[in-house]
């Protein structure tokens, strides 16, 4: 499994939210491939899932269902509760 943690322009915001990811797998037990990017790289195909904040979401190009969209991107307890809900959901 791959997942990518997206942000506008691919630096800070996107490896911030990649570090929590990673933080939040370990936590549940889930071993999968962390990455972030910028959104242009959000591509169908690039990914099995990928996570970005609610501003930029609209603007993917990537099927909904693959889709974690969070309200506020330090939250790490919002993180965790999207990405159970994603992998229960699987």
């Amino acid at each position: 499994m791959k997942i990518m943690a997206i942000c506008g322009s691919g630096l800070g915001s996107s490896f911030m939210v990649e570090m929590n990811i990673k933080k939040v797998l370990k936590k549940l037990g889930i071993e999968a491939e962390v990455e972030h990017s910028d959104l242009s790289s959000a591509t169908p195909g690039a990914a099995d899932l990928f996570v970005m904040a609610k501003d930029i979401a609209a603007s993917a190009s990537v099927p909904e269902s693959q889709l974690v969209v969070i309200n506020n991107i330090i939250d790490i307890n919002e993180l965790e509760a999207q990405l159970r809900a994603w992998f229960d959901r699987q």
